[in-house]
């Protein structure tokens, strides 16, 4: 195994990777720079949007271009024309929320949450978030609240089950999952973490053997996870104490891609920690992530 720097321009807040397998590219997000990146790892070539608020998520349309999660709407960002053209707005009583994480389940539903004002890194308005779906059609639906910070999202390879994170309960949750209604049911906590000492759950994806690989905030770890057992398989340091999120790339879908953040750090903490904000890559893990999904509307 080995762990390295994919992209070595630092980000602020670089957050939510996802491998398009149609262009091979990764797309993810600066949150805090407003932007959106495409990075093609065959050329080195970095493609950047800018957004006009803080963007939390990115996923593929199928139709083309991408669906973002950003400020507090569900919006198309057009690559050709870097044109953005809302679809929809939640949170119309909380100006100071915006999203966080998302993904997409094997419907082509686009989940993200949110979460309130957050003026140091974890330390947020309690209780202001809620988890959102924007289901094919344009419609959005709420699936609870009195969230945190909305996070990792995952799904098992038959769509039966649905991990999520919200980071200040230090947890990561299990719900049935039902794919053709994306109706959630009985929630349960599947690992737990000691706060400080394992850090703070992030971004998470899942690996063809179903188990989770959860990157841990202020630990500069990723952690794999058996979620059926909560037991910890396996851990991977990072020279950026603050990772924020996983994906699996590449053509077989066998590079792990880790986004990381800088923000909140002094000049002197980024002197001595200089690649955070970077994207890493780890290769010769022996595991293989699934395809990330496309929003299909």
């Amino acid at each position: 195994m080995a762990v390295s720097v994919a992209v070595d321009e630092p980000g602020l807040l670089l957050e939510g990777p996802h491998w398009d397998s149609l262009t091979g590219t990764l797309l993810y997000v600066d949150i805090h720079g407003q932007h959106v990146h495409r990075w093609d790892p065959v050329t080195k070539q970095k493609d950047t949007y800018d957004i006009d608020c803080m963007v939390g998520a990115v996923v593929p349309r199928e139709s083309g271009g991408a669906v973002v999660a950003a400020g507090t709407k569900f919006a198309f960002l057009d690559f050709e024309t870097r044109q953005l053209n809302t679809v929809a707005t939640v949170d119309p009583h909380k100006p100071r929320n915006r999203f966080n994480d998302g993904k997409c389940d094997a419907a082509g539903r686009f989940w993200a949450g949110t979460m309130g004002d957050e003026p140091v890194p974890t330390k947020v308005d309690r209780k202001a978030g809620s988890l959102y779906c924007l289901h094919t059609d344009g419609i959005v639906t709420k699936a609870f609240n009195e969230v945190d910070i909305s996070n990792g999202l995952a799904w098992t390879s038959d769509n039966s089950i649905m991990y999520y994170i919200d980071s200040l309960q230090y947890s990561v949750d299990a719900f049935d999952f039902d794919l053709p209604t994306g109706m959630l049911r009985n929630r349960r906590q599947v690992k737990t973490f000691d706060p400080p000492v394992d850090g703070v759950p992030d971004g998470m994806c899942i690996d063809t053997d179903g188990k989770l690989w959860i990157a841990m905030f202020d630990a500069g770890q990723v952690l794999q996870v058996d979620p059926e057992t909560g037991t910890q398989l396996r851990s991977i340091n990072f020279p950026a104490p603050r990772t924020t999120s996983c994906c699996f790339g590449g053509p077989n879908l066998d590079i792990m891609y880790v986004t990381s953040s800088r923000v909140g750090y002094s000049a002197e903490a980024v002197q001595q920690k200089p690649l955070s904000g970077c994207v890493f890559q780890v290769t010769g893990l022996g595991a293989r992530g699934t395809p990330g999904m496309c929003y299909n509307g």
